[in-house]
This record gives structure tokens, C-alpha cells and sequence, in this order.
């Protein structure tokens, strides 16, 4: 699968530009500030129906404008696929495919597999667990449909929990049988998403190991691990012994929503005791594991985006991270970087075809 042409028209800083792209490197070089990673998240928006980096649609239309189009062209399989993603103020996105508009915005979802890393992505390490599971659902959702409308389901189950937990506290009133009915609910969704992320770790994890034992040179031991509260008792009894918590705290406290995951560097946490080149590395394991995993359940190749992922990390692993693109089983890469020269040094030793766009 590729991008053959994008089009954007008042997205971020672009007034109108048009792009054709090669299908395999494609790179965008520049000084800060010129548009170089908001290229790649017109990519990611047009795959996913959001921008990477602002899910707030009005802040992605440039400034003093009252919209925005992405238009993009692709192949997949041997079939033009033609993606446009809109949005005006005060009226609903819309994402068209081949024509015809979506009726949910998450039916687009896994038609066009995409991984992006970023220096954004550190916040999976730094921030709390909400980054982390995100990044879990996003990797499942891509190719199990299923899930993402389970998640959905759960996640509005949830809201209507915690209002009722809140209305309970605002009234002094308390009605367990209401309750009751929110947390059966919970539990027949929450118990298929704790199984799917279970089964998707299982299989996840070995391939992370081999990506960082590959990144790093095997010099290094680290760890990925699923947390939960449900490896100890199933939802409803979760949601039954914290219940005075929960009434307390006016919200759910239990359940798949608070799941995490752990990173680890020889047995201690990443986010303490990691360098940041090792931190880098762990992340970028993290998305060519992805990377990996959606191709073999997509039955298709990802674009993959790597946003000015070459900074802050030793020639060692610039090296390593070169020799893992430049086999077959990568399709089309897209590139930024304020240093057009290593861009053009890195492209060059990667033996396939590429084109360098200078913004």
C-alpha cells in the first residue's frame, strides 16, 4: 500500500500545496517551523481521521481560514483508493472514501494501516497511563473492528457510571439496582477487551524483544508487561469491593480504563533509570513492533512515518534503525528532518528509491 498524491488545502501553515509522492522514501528536510511534521500528520489525519498531534479539529485549520481538505490518493492492493477528509467550523468532520461518506468516522479506521513515531511518542513514557493504553487500542483497533466498537460501547457505559455516581452524591440519594444493571454492562464488555489486549500482549511482546534487541545491538535487556486488575478478579467483583471508593469519589475507579503498561530497562522503570537515547531506542521498538504486528494482521504493508527520529541518537543506532528499513518488508516511508544533508547520507544507504521534498 502507498500515497501516490495529497493535496491540502488550508491545513496548519498550508494555504494550497500538491505532493507526488515516490512509493517507497519520501523525505521532507527544512528548518523548524516550515511545516515538515505537519506533512506527515496530513498522512496520519487522512489514515486515522485525526491529526496525530491535535485532536482538536478547529486548530488544524490554518489561521484566519474557516476549513480544511485533505486530499489524498492511494493504492492498495492493486486498487485506487481515494480518502478526503474535511471539516468547517460548527459543522461535523467529514471523511469520504472513493465518494462516499462514512456514516462513523470509525468504520475508516484499519483501511489504511499507518504507524508514525514522533518525539511526541515520549510521552508514553513520561505521561500516565491513559498515553500507553491509547497506544495498546490503537495497535488492536487497526485490525479487529470489534474491539474499537467494544471500547466505544464500554467507554459510554462508563460516562453514564460516573454520572450516576455523581448525581448519587449531588442528591444523597443511592440506587443500587441502577447501579447494578451499569455494572453488568461493564462487565460483559470489560471482560472481552481484558481477553483481546491479553492475547495481543502475548503475541506483541516477543516482537517488541527482537525490534530492541535489533535497535540496540543486543546490548541491553529490557521488559513490556500488561497490568491489570482484572488478572487478580473479574470486573463486577472489582466494581463490588470499591464501591464506597468509587461513591466517594464520584467516579469509576476499577476497571479496563485503568489499565497500564510497564516499561522497563534491566529491570528498572524507563522512565527513571532509561538515558534518553535509550528511551528513543525503547520507543522506536515500540512502533516498528506495531509496525510488524498490523502487517501481519492487516495482511498489508503500513506506511510508516518517522518524524526527525534521527536526532538524539548515536550513529550506532542510526545505523541499526537504517539496516531494519532497508529490506522488503517496508513499504513507503516518510521522512522529516531539519538536517537536509544527514537525511540525503541516511537515504543514500538505504537501497531503494526515494524522493527529497525541500519545504
Amino acid at each position: 500500500m502507498f500515497l501516490k498524491k495529497l493535496s491540502l488545502i488550508n491545513y496548519k501553515n498550508f494555504e494550497s500545496q500538491n505532493f507526488e509522492f515516490d512509493t517507497k522514501i519520501n523525505c521532507f528536510v527544512g528548518s523548524n517551523g516550515v511545516g515538515k511534521t505537519n506533512m506527515l500528520d496530513a498522512v496520519y489525519h487522512l489514515s486515522f481521521g485525526k491529526s496525530y498531534f491535535n485532536p482538536i479539529a478547529t486548530q488544524n485549520i490554518r489561521h484566519s481560514e474557516d476549513f480544511f481538505v485533505l486530499d489524498g490518493e492511494f493504492e492498495k492492493n492493486q486498487r485506487a483508493e481515494k480518502i478526503v477528509c474535511s471539516f468547517k467550523r460548527g459543522t461535523k468532520k467529514i471523511i469520504k472514501r472513493n465518494g462516499k461518506i462514512y456514516d462513523r468516522l470509525s468504520d475508516h479506521i484499519g483501511l489504511l494501516p499507518l504507524v508514525m513515531i514522533s518525539p511526541a511518542d515520549r510521552d508514553l513514557i513520561l505521561e500516565g497511563s491513559d498515553m500507553r493504553r491509547k497506544f495498546m487500542d490503537g495497535v488492536i483497533s487497526q485490525s479487529d473492528k470489534e474491539y474499537l466498537h467494544q471500547l466505544i460501547k464500554y467507554n459510554k457505559v462508563l460516562l453514564q457510571r460516573n454520572s450516576l455516581l455523581k448525581y448519587f452524591a449531588a442528591n444523597r440519594a443511592f440506587d443500587p439496582g441502577t447501579l447494578q444493571i451499569y455494572n453488568e454492562q461493564l462487565q460483559a464488555l470489560g471482560a472481552g477487551i481484558f481477553e483481546k489486549r491479553q492475547a495481543f500482549m502475548e503475541m506483541f511482546i516477543p516482537i517488541f524483544q527482537e525490534q530492541y534487541k535489533e535497535i540496540s545491538g543486543g546490548m541491553e535487556m529490557v521488559s513490556l508487561t500488561y497490568e491489570s486488575r482484572l488478572q487478580e478478579k473479574d470486573l463486577l467483583e472489582l466494581l463490588e469491593d470499591n464501591l464506597e471508593r468509587d461513591r466517594m469519589l464520584q467516579y469509576t475507579s476499577v476497571g479496563i480504563h485503568k489499565d497500564d503498561l510497564g516499561f522497563k530497562i534491566a529491570d528498572y522503570p524507563v522512565k527513571k533509570f532509561g538515558s534518553q537515547g535509550q528511551q528513543k531506542s525503547f520507543l522506536i521498538a515500540l512502533k516498528f513492533a506495531q509496525f510488524h504486528f498490523i502487517k501481519e494482521q492487516a495482511k498489508t504493508t503500513p506506511i510508516l512515518l518517522l518524524d526527525d527520529i534521527f536526532d538524539k541518537l548515536d550513529e550506532t543506532r542510526v545505523a541499526h534503525i537504517v539496516a531494519l528499513v532497508d529490506n522488503e518488508n517496508f513499504g513507503q516511508i516518510f521522512i522529516s528532518d531539519t538536517h537536509a544533508e544527514r537525511t540525503e547520507k541516511v537515504v543514500k544507504k538505504i537501497h531503494q528509491t526515494y524522493k527529497i521534498f525541500k519545504l
